[in-house]
C-alpha cells in the first residue's frame, strides 16, 4: 500500500489550530500552469492568501487540491490550489505555522523522513563541549 502524503494533514490542522485560536490562516503559494487564483494579485510567481472561514466560501483542503472561492476587489473569484503549490501555512497575527520545502515536479509530496546522521565524534579527542554562539 503506497504511502499517503502528510502535507494536507498538516495543512488542515494549521488552518484548524488558527481557527480555533481566533488566528488568521495565511496560504503561501508558488503559482504555476496548475493554480488558478487572481494573476493580478501574483508577485514574483508567489501569492500569500487568506483562508480564514469568514474570508472564503465553500473552503475544501483536500488530499490534492484547496478549492474555494473569495472575493478580491469586491469581485467574487473561485480559487483552485493543487498541493504541491502550497509552500507554506502560517497564522497572520504571529507567524507561527509551517513552511514546506519546494518540490519538483512529479517528486512525491512528504515521503518517509531521512535517518538522522549519528553525531560526529569530537574532534579534539576529549569530550565533547558546547559552545555559545553570538
Amino acid at each position: 500500500m503506497a504511502e499517503r502524503p502528510t502535507k494536507p494533514y498538516l495543512i488542515r490542522a494549521i488552518h484548524e489550530w488558527c481557527t480555533d485560536s481566533n488566528m488568521t490562516p495565511y496560504l503561501a503559494v508558488r503559482v504555476d500552469a496548475n493554480t488558478r487564483v487572481p494573476a493580478e494579485h501574483v508577485k514574483n510567481g508567489e501569492i500569500v492568501l487568506n483562508v480564514s472561514l469568514d474570508a472564503t466560501h465553500r473552503l475544501t483542503i483536500g488530499n490534492d487540491l484547496i478549492q474555494f472561492a473569495a472575493r478580491f476587489n469586491g469581485v467574487s473569484r473561485e480559487c483552485s490550489i493543487p498541493l504541491d503549490a502550497v509552500t507554506g501555512i502560517f497564522a497572520k497575527e504571529n507567524g507561527q505555522g509551517l513552511m514546506f520545502p519546494p518540490e519538483q515536479p512529479g517528486e512525491p509530496a512528504a515521503g518517509p523522513c531521512p535517518e538522522p546522521e549519528p553525531p560526529a565524534a569530537p574532534q579534539n579527542g576529549g569530550k565533547p563541549r558546547l559552545q555559545v554562539i553570538k
